[in-house]
């Protein structure tokens, strides 16, 4: 009676938790399945298709063909010393996982055992073949990972370069049969938990409410998971210790004792995986139809509809026949979610629109500022968040916040897609999409198209099967949260912030000859930006583009390559979504790992696309160093030398090259679309420099010929590296803190007083940029730059603080934090004066009203 008695007070603890939270639009918060394909690719629902790994899980890919660098055991250079570092800080990452693993583990073994002592009772919640198939093997999983945590644990904390710890990998891998009869039951154990719900709502309440604890050394509170969610947890283990085992190989040397261990501990999982795939039974994506036909769940995702000139945010879904355009209706809590079905097509009678069945919509876009400015304010909550989440009972706050958060990125998720992607009934409806990439737009035509091969017949569903269908998709869908960061497990990447360099080098398995180029894509804020696009390279087989660029990171995780034949002759384009586009040859992405990009070094990679192979490198550099002033001696050139030195030598007072890069836009980049902001090819803008830099007799005929972006960028790169910025070190705190006045006359006086202060060169040349960028603005509705949009390009650039006042309490303490604390301020700045009236420099230093702090 006592273990009874005992087991019902844990049983009522845990029914009375019942703060499940529900995010604005009704998906799962904290409950987030993560690992969850998001390429619908014919698969499992419930297997893990992280980015690094191909859909069928024998071998780490990443999607469309991508493969990161095989485990080779030898380091780059040589460098035995940092491979091993490299491989402790890839052992810490994964042991700090494991800790999260077990905590969740845990959580679910929890209500387990009152639920088992309670089934022999007059009162059974559950009976005991119900609690035995829930958790079937979950005990025993939870054993191997305590064990094998706790054997690793002491290894990196005595780490040196002779540890091993290939055994226990090796170990960890032999167990895995274990996981084979997790995997089999699965189906099982979740249409059990689910019909328990149902019948008793008890156990509604335990399953929804699982507390799982923080890690040891944070002071995080338990987090509420769903059952359903920590179910999934187990399979998702198993690919991602593969993919460590992937890691840890790269930076181990051959000669290394763990080198053959971890080679074996990586073929069992390999094996493993493999075996799973073959056997899994495909029915769980399936829905069988009143006429006995299997209906199968192909694709799935989030996509924003044009409906009635509104945008709304839609789960699609592709089935083997059809596709449905649901919306998640919201549910009081407790209650299980449901879709409710806008409209379907049976694929039989799907088609694209084109330019000639259709006037193009009007797409309302909104002014590019309010959305730079959005994301500025949801990067200062997430440096909120991450203050509070170290502040004694800061919780309860985090919670305010993340909710606050989520409202702000479903909005830019919602109005940043532009790119129309049109699809028509045969019997007249037609339907619009808007769409962030045309990756995206590629791959859900693709899926249709892929589809409608097949012999298709035109299907109508009466309303019982509608409801069906739509009740299925709950359970069948493979993206379950909205791509928002308050969506995200705290375990996972937060992206990089900073400058990616990339080179396209070359590319070949092409057929025919054709007129290629490359455009790059990356992620921000949950949805993919293009960034750039190579030269096109004439009526070849094998291109070689040889080009760099430099892609600004918003918290990206993904680089995206596309590959398009440019058509020049206007009758042969392709005529689809009510625009004008070339061909896609070829598309593929890498997942940007901060361990392999941050390297020095560049990294070389290719990406495999139906057949097409592109060659590139890649680095990045975090924002604070790109951005970090080098002290220079130099007298000679121009680039990196004190533009006192430049004016004085040159007897000018404004720098040649600002001068002349300044003219060359005005006159044929004024119009360009996204002047300033998208990036020129790298090698014509370092030919520029060199230019400039030896004062060749061609500069003004390579100008006239040159991409103006690359010109473009050749002013920002001569702001940029300057020994100083334009601003100077010594005003950048007067400037800060003139711009944080709330009175107007206030804020002018000092404004203006800091202007009067800056030496004669710097003055002068800051004046002749405000007056360009005022008049690239004024031609907005063209090149699409307003004056915020100038600001956020160029106030990083021509203020910055220096290292001393860095390190005077100002010190920025993660890559967020550098994108969004001081930029924002910094962009404020140069906004202020882009927005006052002209400023004469006579007036200016005439008039004496400006009050002085001096003395």
């Amino acid at each position: 009676m006592a273990v009874f008695f005992e087991a019902l007070c844990v049983l009522r603890s845990l029914v009375s938790a019942n703060n499940f939270n529900y995010n604005t639009d009704g998906y799962e918060g904290d409950a987030a399945e993560d690992g969850k394909s998001q390429d619908g690719s014919e698969t499992m629902p419930y297997i893990d298709e992280s980015p690094t790994m191909s859909p069928q899980l024998c071998t780490p890919r990443g999607p469309d063909g991508v493969s990161p660098t095989p485990p080779e055991g030898l380091l780059p250079g040589g460098d035995t010393e940092k491979g091993l570092e490299m491989k402790k800080l890839v052992l810490s990452g994964f042991l700090a996982s494991e800790e999260i693993y077990i905590n969740q583990l845990e959580a679910l073994l929890l209500p387990m055992r009152p639920l088992k002592a309670t089934a022999t009772t007059s009162q059974p919640v559950l009976t005991i073949q119900q609690v035995e198939t829930i958790f079937y093997k979950i005990q025993d999983i939870f054993e191997i990972h305590k064990e094998f945590y706790d054997a690793l644990l002491p290894n990196i904390q005595q780490w040196d370069e002779k540890v091993t710890v290939g055994h226990l990998f090796q170990k960890l891998a032999s167990q895995l049969g274990v996981y084979k009869a997790f995997v089999d039951n699965y189906k099982v154990a979740l249409e059990t938990a689910e019909k328990c719900s149902q019948a008793n709502i008890q156990f509604q309440k335990i399953s929804e409410n699982l507390k799982v604890k923080g890690p040891k050394d944070s002071k995080d509170c338990s987090t509420t998971v769903t059952m359903e969610a920590l179910l999934y947890k187990p399979i998702d283990r198993v690919t991602r210790s593969t993919l460590v085992l992937h890691d840890l190989l790269k930076h181990t040397p051959k000669d290394h004792p763990d080198y053959p261990l971890l080679q074996d501990a990586l073929r069992i999982s390999q094996n493993f995986l493999s075996s799973i795939n073959e056997e899994i039974d495909p029915r769980r994506t399936a829905v069988t139809t009143p006429k006995g036909e299997a209906r199968q769940l192909v694709k799935d995702g989030f996509l924003v509809e044009l409906s009635e000139s509104s945008r709304k945010l839609r789960h699609v879904f592709i089935f083997t026949d059809l596709l449905l355009c649901a919306k998640m209706k919201k549910t009081s809590a407790g209650r299980h979610q449901q879709y409710e079905c806008k409209w379907y097509i049976p694929l039989a009678d799907l088609t694209f629109q084109t330019l000639d069945e259709t006037d193009s919509p009007h797409i309302q876009v909104l002014p590019e500022h309010e959305i730079e400015e959005m994301k500025i304010k949801i990067s200062v909550l997430k440096n909120e968040i991450q203050k509070e989440k170290k502040a004694p009972k800061g919780q309860s706050r985090v919670e305010r916040l993340r909710k606050k958060m989520n409202e702000q990125e479903s909005w830019l998720l919602l109005q940043s897609p532009t790119i129309p992607f049109s699809i028509n009934n045969n019997h007249g409806k037609s339907y619009l999409f808007l769409l962030s990439s045309d990756y995206e737009r590629s791959e859900w035509r693709e899926s249709i198209q892929k589809l409608q091969r097949r012999d298709l017949q035109a299907c109508v569903l009466s309303s019982v099967e509608l409801q069906v269908l739509t009740s299925s998709c709950f359970k069948l869908r493979t993206v379950h949260n909205i791509p928002v960061t308050s969506n995200k497990d705290d375990e996972e990447t937060p992206g990089l912030y900073g400058f990616l360099h990339v080179i396209v080098r070359s590319a070949k398995g092409f057929n025919e000859s054709a007129n290629l180029y490359c455009t790059l894509e990356v992620d921000s804020f949950g949805y993919f930006v293009s960034k750039a696009k190579t030269r096109v390279f004439r009526d070849t087989t094998e291109p070689q583009w040889n080009e760099e660029f430099e892609i600004e990171l918003e918290g990206s995780q993904y680089l995206r390559i596309l590959c398009y034949e440019k058509c020049y002759d206007k009758s042969q384009l392709n005529k689809d979504d009510n625009e004008i586009v070339d061909k896609i040859m070829g598309k593929g992405q890498v997942q940007l790992d901060p361990q392999t990009v941050q390297s020095k070094n560049w990294h070389m990679d290719v990406i495999e696309m139906n057949g097409i192979k592109v060659e590139f490198s890649m680095k990045f550099t975090s924002r604070d160093l790109s951005l970090k002033r080098t002290p220079s001696k130099k007298q000679s050139g121009v680039f990196g030398v004190k533009i006192n030195v430049v004016t004085k030598r040159e007897r000018s007072k404004v720098p040649y090259i600002v001068r002349q890069c300044i003219e060359e836009v005005e006159k044929r980049g004024i119009d360009e679309v996204g002047i300033y902001r998208i990036s020129g090819v790298a090698t014509d803008i370092q030919a520029l420099k060199t230019a400039f830099d030896t004062n060749t007799k061609d500069i003004l005929m390579m100008l006239s010929d040159m991409d103006i972006n690359a010109i473009a960028g050749t002013l920002k790169l001569y702001f940029r590296e300057l020994p100083e910025p334009l601003l100077t070190d010594h005003l950048y705190p007067s400037f800060m803190a003139g711009i944080a006045l709330s009175d107007p006359a206030a804020k002018e006086n000092c404004m203006m007083h800091h202007l009067r202060h800056l030496p004669e060169p710097n003055l002068i040349t800051f004046l002749t940029l405000l007056e360009h960028l005022k008049r690239v603005a004024e031609k907005e509705p063209v090149n699409k730059m307003s004056l915020h949009n100038l600001a956020t390009v160029f106030g990083p650039t021509l203020l910055r603080p220096s290292e001393s006042e860095t390190t005077k309490g100002q010190h920025i303490t993660s890559a967020s934090d550098i994108w969004s604390h001081d930029v924002m301020a910094q962009v404020q700045v140069l906004l202020y004066y882009l927005q006052h009236p002209p400023i004469s420099l006579a007036e200016l230093k005439r008039n004496t009203l400006y009050f002085s702090t001096d003395g």
